[in-house]
C-alpha cells in the first residue's frame, strides 16, 4: 500500500500530477489546491498518498498534507461522495474552510464545487456535523482574523445561541454564512462569555471590515 510518494514532478494535468520516482512514473489525482502547490515541473516533490486498489485498477490520490488526506478520507464516507466529488470539494475548500462550512452548516459554500448540488451538500452537513471536529478543531474552530485555537461552544449554552443570532444578523446584511460564523466565533473568543448581541455583532462587523480591507 502506497502511503506516501516523494520524487520529481515530471508532468501536471487538469486533475492529476505524474511523479517521478526513481524512473517510475505514478499518476496521482489530486485536489486543484494541492496541484497548485506542487511547483514547478522537474522540482522535487512529495505528496500523500491514499491508495484505492480494486480488481481492475489500483488509483492513487495525493495530497498536500495530512489533513487534506484524513478530509478524503472522510468525505467519501458520505453517501453520493465518491473520489472525484471529494477532490473537488477539496479543490475549493481546504480543510480549516470545510471545518468552518460544516460548523456552520453553510451549504453555499459546498455547492461551489463540481458534481456538488444543494441535495448533496445537505447530506454533507448532516451526516459530518457530528464527526468533522475529530479531524481539525485547530486554528479553524475559532477561523478568527486573529487564528488562535478553542474548542467550539457547545450547541446548547448561551455562547451557542448567541453566535447562531449574531450570524443570521450578519448573513442578513450580505456576508456568507461561514465567515459570519468565523467572525462571530472569533468575537465570542476575543470579548468572552456574557457579551451581549449588540456588542458581538458589532465586533465581527469590525473584523469582517478589516478582512476586506487587508484584500483590497
Amino acid at each position: 500500500m502506497i502511503a506516501k510518494l516523494s520524487g520529481r514532478l515530471d508532468s501536471l494535468g487538469a486533475d492529476h500530477a505524474v511523479i517521478d520516482v526513481s524512473g517510475v512514473g505514478y499518476l496521482v489525482f489530486c485536489p486543484a489546491r494541492t496541484l497548485g502547490r506542487l511547483g514547478a515541473l522537474g522540482t522535487a516533490v512529495t505528496v500523500l498518498v491514499d491508495t484505492h486498489v480494486r480488481e481492475d485498477a489500483i488509483t492513487l490520490y495525493g495530497f498536500a498534507d495530512a489533513a487534506e488526506r484524513s478530509w478524503f478520507r472522510l468525505l467519501i464516507t458520505v453517501q453520493g461522495v465518491g473520489a472525484r466529488v471529494a477532490l473537488a470539494l477539496l479543490g475549493v475548500l481546504g480543510p480549516d474552510d470545510l471545518v468552518r462550512a460544516i460548523a456552520a452548516q453553510d451549504r453555499a459554500a459546498l455547492v461551489r464545487a463540481d458534481g456538488v448540488g444543494p441535495k448533496l451538500a445537505t447530506r454533507i452537513l448532516s451526516e459530518l456535523k457530528d464527526k468533522a471536529g475529530g479531524l481539525a478543531l485547530g486554528p479553524a474552530a475559532v477561523a478568527g482574523p486573529a487564528g488562535g485555537g478553542a474548542p467550539l461552544p457547545a450547541a446548547a449554552t448561551p455562547e451557542a445561541a448567541a453566535i447562531g443570532d449574531a450570524v443570521s444578523a450578519l448573513v442578513n446584511l450580505g456576508y456568507g454564512r461561514s465567515e459570519a460564523f468565523a467572525a462571530a466565533l472569533a468575537a465570542v473568543r476575543d470579548l468572552g462569555t456574557g457579551t451581549d448581541l449588540s456588542g458581538l455583532i458589532r465586533h465581527s462587523l469590525q473584523a469582517l471590515g478589516r478582512r476586506e480591507a487587508e484584500k483590497t
